[in-house]
């Protein structure tokens, strides 16, 4: 579920807080994502050199190509990505490669993605992470869904040492969203605004529309009400 109109609060958020933590991003994988958002955001960081994407269904990634170019913006043809049409669960389960980054940009559980949301998927991708890497995803709405937030963080803290449960607003979502970056080592919660900001300059990136360092920050500030729920 995306529009043109407010993707930038989904992607954004699902990939930058992660990307501008990692010191020197090159090597990412997304499973599902095929409409691009997610992908372009990753190539707006110079270091990343390679982008896998595997999406079980073709027809969402024809569909973006077709009409939803404010998603994408031509990332879904930029020659640093390889498409991959398939299972996600098996492709991670069967590669060799090791990522800098992992973003799991799925439907919510049930279908073909519910497999995507288990401990042995956590698992088999935090075995193909470099030592810096992280994975990043979105969970669910801390209002609507909250059995749904602690079952996920507790399937994530098996898999890995740092997990960072935060916030953002999709409006498309109805509100309040949670995501969250699981690594063995990577801490976002270590980084200051003032860092963040240095990177996104360094890194040369203009063109985001809401992530920066204080929304960095504000991000990872939980009212009290989430602290509980993700205790």
């Amino acid at each position: 579920m995306t529009s043109e109109g407010d993707e930038f609060f989904y992607h954004e958020n699902l990939v930058q807080l992660a990307t501008l933590s990692h010191p020197r991003p090159e090597r990412a994988l997304i499973v599902g994502g095929g409409d691009g958002g997610s992908a372009e955001e990753l190539f707006k960081h110079p270091s990343i050199s390679s982008v896998t994407l595997v999406e079980i269904d073709a027809s969402v990634v024809d569909i973006s190509r077709k009409y939803l170019g404010n998603v994408h913006r031509g990332a879904l043809d930029d020659p640093r990505l390889e498409l991959v049409i398939g299972d996600g669960f098996e492709f991670v389960r069967k590669a060799n490669a090791r990522y800098d980054l992992i973003v799991l940009d799925l439907t919510d559980p049930g279908g073909p993605s519910e497999l995507l949301y288990t401990q042995d998927f956590y698992r088999a991708c935090a075995s193909r992470l470099s030592p810096q890497g992280a994975l990043t995803l979105h969970i669910a709405s801390p209002i609507a869904h909250p059995v749904r937030i602690r079952e996920t963080l507790a399937k994530l803290r098996s898999a890995f040492t740092v997990v960072t449960p935060y916030l953002t607003s999709v409006p498309l979502y109805g509100g309040m969203w949670m995501m969250a970056c699981a690594s063995s080592t990577l801490d976002p919660t270590s980084l200051t605004a003032e860092e963040i900001d240095r990177r996104i300059a360094s890194r040369g990136i203009a063109n985001l529309q809401y992530y920066n360092g204080d929304i960095h920050r504000a991000a990872l500030a939980l009212p009290n009400f989430v602290r509980e729920l993700v205790r």
